[in-house]
């Protein structure tokens, strides 16, 4: 996957978490971002991996992001290794 592809499914995915109320504010106190910082960074590379790495923490939100968008659920993981950070073995 280029890097373009993975951002634009991360653009997506971001703009998933914001329409979902109860989800958001999750994120929000995770990350420590305010909802301004979230739409001020949201075309930075870096921070479009935090979203999906956030998402990949529960199946039931890839799922339902997967589901509510009409992607393959393996699509999120592939964008997110295109993203600054993707490369990085996982050790745990």
């Amino acid at each position: 996957m280029d890097r373009d592809s993975a951002e634009t499914i991360a653009l997506r995915a971001l703009g998933w978490l914001a329409g979902n109320d109860e989800l958001l504010p999750v994120f929000l106190g995770a990350t420590g971002v305010s909802e301004a910082e979230v739409r001020a960074r949201a075309g930075e590379p870096e921070f479009l991996a935090s979203v999906l790495d956030f998402l990949a923490m529960d199946d039931a939100w890839i799922t339902g992001f997967c589901d509510d968008s009409g992607l393959d659920y393996t699509l999120p993981m592939r964008a997110r290794m295109a993203l600054p950070g993707g490369d990085l073995t996982s050790w745990t």
